[in-house]
C-alpha cells in the first residue's frame, strides 16, 4: 500500500509549523517572539517601516500594514492559524474601530483556529478592594476600559457567528512592570517623588511581570478553555501607596509622600487618578488551572530582583 502523496516540496500537516500572526508587537510581544519561533512560524503587523530589519533578526516576517487604514489589512486574509492580538485601541471614541478592521481582514478567508486578545482589568471599573474573578460583570468606568469591554463583545460575536470552531481567549490584565520594560518600573516613579494615597484611602493595586506575562501569552495561543477570560496577574496583594513605598524602602530612595485623594489631584494627571479610582484584588485561579502558569515572578520583590523567587 502506498503512502499519500503531498505536492512536491510540502510537508505532511502533522509536520508543519504553525503559523501564528502578532497583532501589536510592542514590549510584551517581542518578549514572546523567543519563544514562538522556536515552533511557529511568526508574522507580525507592524505600520512602521523601520521595524522590519529588527524583527527580521528575533526570526520573524514583517508585514507592513496599519490598524488605522482597513485596506492594508487585506494580506492578513487566511495567513495564519492563530492570532495573538496585543493591539490597543484608538484613544478616543467608545468603539475600538481597530479591533474592528482587524476582524473584517480575518474574515475574508479561512478563519484562524485560535484568537487571542490582551485585554485590561480595568473593564471591572471599582470593585472597592472585593476579590474579583472572571464572572464577575463588567462596569468600565473609563473611556479606554469601555473601548477594551468593545473589543471583547466584537470578538465574542464573530466567533460565535463564524459557523465554525474557533479559539478564543481574553487576557485580563493589570498593570506591567519590568526593570527593563520603557516607563514600566515603579523605580522611576519613586525616583521623582510623586505622591500617594493616605493609608485610610489606598486602593489595591495588581501587578504582572512583563515576562510572566509573555509566557502567559504564548502558552495561551495553545491552551485555554474557549471563550474564557483569564486573569494574567501575579500573587501579590498589595495597596498602591504601600507598593511604592516598598519600592522606596527595597531600593533605600526616599519613600513617597501620602495625600488625600483630594489633594492628589493637584499633582497628578487625569489618567493618573483614575487608576486611584479603582481597587480590586484579583483571583489568578484560572490562569494557574487553566493555563498551567507557573509564575516565575509571584510578587514585584522577585520580578524587581530584591528577592530571587
Amino acid at each position: 500500500m502506498t503512502s499519500p502523496r503531498t505536492p512536491m516540496g510540502a510537508l505532511p500537516v502533522r509536520f508543519r509549523r504553525p503559523r501564528v500572526l502578532v497583532v501589536g508587537c510592542g514590549d510584551v510581544g517581542t518578549r514572546a517572539l523567543p519563544s514562538l519561533v522556536k515552533h511557529c512560524q511568526v508574522v507580525v503587523l507592524t505600520s512602521n517601516p523601520e521595524k522590519k530589519l529588527p524583527l527580521r533578526e528575533h526570526g520573524v516576517r514583517p508585514l507592513l500594514g496599519n490598524l488605522d487604514d482597513p485596506i492594508s489589512l487585506r494580506r492578513l486574509a487566511g495567513l495564519s492559524e492563530r492570532v495573538l492580538h496585543l493591539a490597543p485601541p484608538g484613544p478616543r471614541g467608545l468603539e475600538d474601530h481597530r479591533t474592528r478592521a482587524l476582524l473584517r481582514a480575518l474574515s475574508l478567508r479561512t478563519r484562524p483556529q485560535k484568537v487571542l486578545y490582551g485585554s485590561t482589568t480595568g473593564v471591572y471599573g471599582n470593585c472597592h478592594g472585593d476579590w474579583v474573578k472572571e464572572t464577575r460583570v463588567l462596569q468600565p468606568m473609563s473611556e479606554r476600559a469601555i473601548r477594551r469591554v468593545d473589543a471583547e463583545m466584537q470578538l465574542r460575536d464573530w466567533v460565535k457567528a463564524a459557523g465554525v470552531p474557533i479559539g478564543l481567549n481574553v487576557l485580563r490584565i493589570p498593570g506591567i512592570y519590568a526593570l527593563d520594560r520603557e516607563g514600566g518600573t515603579p523605580i522611576d516613579r519613586v525616583k521623582k517623588g510623586m505622591p500617594v494615597l493616605q493609608e485610610e484611602e489606598d486602593v489595591y493595586t495588581n501587578h504582572i511581570h512583563a515576562d510572566d506575562l509573555a509566557r502567559a501569552c504564548v502558552i495561551a495561543l495553545f491552551k485555554g478553555n474557549p471563550l474564557q477570560a483569564i486573569h494574567v496577574s501575579d500573587d501579590a496583594q498589595m495597596k498602591m501607596g504601600d507598593y511604592y513605598s516598598r519600592v522606596a524602602d527595597w531600593f533605600n530612595l526616599p519613600p513617597p509622600k501620602r495625600m488625600s485623594f483630594e489633594e492628589l489631584t493637584r499633582h497628578l494627571s487625569p489618567m493618573q487618578m483614575s487608576f486611584l479610582s479603582e481597587s480590586r484584588r484579583l483571583d489568578n485561579k484560572r490562569m494557574k488551572e487553566s493555563l498551567g502558569l507557573v509564575l516565575r515572578y509571584p510578587s514585584p520583590k522577585e520580578g524587581l530582583g530584591v528577592e530571587r523567587s
